[in-house]
């Protein structure tokens, strides 16, 4: 099209390309010819960093920040180094999903038999008895609080409502509840106290729910003061 005389702008819009880039290869085309589109030459500087330095990057997540920082930042991590950039760094975490801000926690059971049993719930999960319901069963205990809430005058002349930081503490509460695994549904019941009468009566009400009905529940329970967790079936 350049040889029949076309501008760039038109080569441009009817090969679907910008005009830079039409630009570009008719320079380079004038210049070297046919030599001209070979793109194997030097393309720009060598690349500043390397796997080298994105090792010791992940490298040093693994350690503990230094005394007086709760958590790595981009800055420190760069200070740190010594030689690799702060920009470079976020690039880098964001190119393999590391959030520095993110948090996870997780639990592990020291139980031997922690597969097996794990591998009975989740087979309870997917292929229930015929005509049978799966319960899973779980509590939470709560510090109930109220905070004061009401209108507040602003200098200008203006209301807004909000809370305040000021609270007056209730107690505490606790919550009984179980999902029907297989219809999405939740009951729900709510306690002063969290004792063994309390959990049976919620059962109870959660039995008499489905009467001629097989019940399987599954409960998560505590198994020592590490935080570690293990699951057991109950049938009833």
């Amino acid at each position: 099209m350049a040889a029949e005389g076309a501008p760039t702008r038109r080569i441009a819009r009817q090969v679907a390309c910008t005009i830079g880039t039409a630009s570009k290869w008719r320079v380079r085309y004038a210049r070297h010819r046919l030599a001209g589109f070979d793109e194997s030459g030097n393309r720009g500087p060598a690349p500043k960093y390397g796997p080298r330095d994105n090792q010791r990057i992940l490298a040093l997540l693994d350690r503990p920040p230094p005394a007086g920082y709760a958590n790595w930042t981009g800055p420190l991590l760069a200070r740190t180094l010594g030689d690799v950039h702060e920009q470079y760094i976020w690039r880098f975490l964001r190119a393999q999903k590391v959030d520095l801000c993110g948090r996870k926690s997780w639990c592990q059971s020291n139980d031997p038999d922690f597969v097996a049993k794990s591998a009975e719930i989740v087979g309870l999960y997917l292929a229930p008895p015929e005509n049978a319901i799966v319960l899973s069963v779980d509590e939470s205990r709560r510090s109930s609080a109220g905070a004061a809430q009401g209108y507040l005058k602003l200098p200008d002349g203006r209301s807004t409502t909000g809370q305040s930081h000021d609270y007056k503490r209730h107690g505490t509460t606790t919550l009984f509840a179980a999902l029907d695994v297989h219809r999405g549904t939740v009951v729900g019941r709510q306690y002063k106290r969290r004792r063994r009468i309390e959990f049976l009566d919620f059962m109870n009400r959660a039995v008499a729910a489905h009467p001629d009905r097989q019940i399987h529940a599954t409960t998560c329970r505590r198994t020592s003061p590490s935080a570690t967790y293990g699951w057991r079936a109950i049938r009833m």
